[in-house]
C-alpha cells in the first residue's frame, strides 16, 4: 500500500500514480467466483439479463453483469465480476475491505448496445467500471468507501455531454442491505461499491471540507446512485445578476 502524496485541508490523503506496478499477462477469470457473484446478483437484485464478456483480460478478468430494470429496481444495474479474483493492497489493519467489485445505476431510458456503445456518451459509465475495476490491481492500491478518483489531473469531463469528471465510491444504497456484502469462505468478504460521478467542484469541496460535507448536499438534493449527465451540481457557487 503506498503511502499518501499530500492531504488535503480537510486531512483527505491524495494520491497520485504515475506507472502501473501489477503484472498485466493475460487471465481467464475464476469460475467458482464468478457462479458466486452470479448467485448473488440474482438473489437478492434479480436475473442477470446479460453479460458482457471480456476477450482479452489483463491482470483480472472483468466481466460486466447486466440486470434489467424491474418494478422494485426501476433502472439499469451493471456489475462487475472479477475485481474480486485478487486482494487489494489495503492497510495492515483493514484486510476485511481486501476485496470489492463495482456497479453503476443508469436509468431505464440509457441506452444499452454495442451500436450505442460506439458513442462515448453512452459507454463511459461501462469503461470507468472495467478501469476501477482493475485499477487496484495494477497501481498496488486499494479502493472502498468515500474513495475518489478523477478522469486524468486536472480533471476532464467523461463525455461532451457531460460535465461530470470523477468518480466517488459509496455504499449501494439503493438496494437491499443484503446485497453489500458477499461472503465466499472464512476470511474473504467481497463488499459492492456503487460508482458515484462528481463534478470538479464537488471532488474539490470533498477536499477542503471532508466527505460528510459532499454527502450531506448530495443528500438533500436527493442524489443518489441512479447517474444523470446533467444533474444538478451541489458544490456549484450561486451568481447574483442584478439588473
Amino acid at each position: 500500500m503506498p503511502e499518501p502524496s499530500e492531504r488535503s485541508e480537510a486531512g483527505v490523503p491524495i494520491y497520485r500514480y504515475q506507472e502501473p506496478v501489477g503484472d498485466d499477462a493475460p487471465v481467464g477469470g475464476d469460475p467458482d467466483l464468478i457462479d458466486a457473484i452470479t448467485a448473488h446478483i440474482e438473489e437478492h437484485l434479480g436475473p442477470v439479463e446479460q453479460v458482457f464478456h471480456e476477450i482479452v483480460s489483463p491482470t483480472v478478468h472483468v466481466d460486466i453483469y447486466w440486470v434489467a430494470p424491474s418494478r422494485s429496481l426501476p433502472y439499469h444495474t451493471l456489475v462487475t465480476s472479477g475485481m474480486s479474483e485478487r486482494p487489494m493492497s489495503v492497510p495492515a489493519d483493514m484486510d476485511e475491505w481486501a476485496f470489492a467489485e463495482l456497479m453503476v445505476t443508469l436509468p431505464a431510458s440509457w441506452p444499452l448496445t454495442m451500436e450505442a456503445w460506439e458513442e462515448e456518451e453512452n459507454y463511459w459509465p461501462l469503461r470507468w467500471l472495467k478501469t476501477l475495476a482493475r485499477f487496484p490491481h495494477e497501481y498496488g492500491s486499494w479502493l472502498g468507501d468515500g474513495h475518489t478518483v478523477p478522469n486524468g489531473d486536472p480533471p476532464e469531463r467523461f463525455a461532451p455531454s457531460t460535465r461530470l469528471c470523477g468518480m466517488m465510491l459509496v455504499p449501494p444504497v439503493s438496494y437491499p442491505e443484503r446485497f453489500s456484502a458477499l461472503e465466499v469462505s472464512p476470511g474473504r468478504t467481497i463488499h459492492f461499491w456503487s460508482l458515484m460521478p462528481l463534478y470538479r467542484e464537488e471532488m474539490e469541496l470533498k477536499l477542503k471540507e471532508g466527505i460528510d460535507a459532499l454527502l450531506e448536499r448530495l443528500d438533500a438534493e436527493g442524489i443518489k446512485e441512479v447517474i444523470d449527465p446533467a444533474r444538478k451540481n451541489v458544490a456549484q457557487r450561486r451568481r447574483w445578476w442584478f439588473g
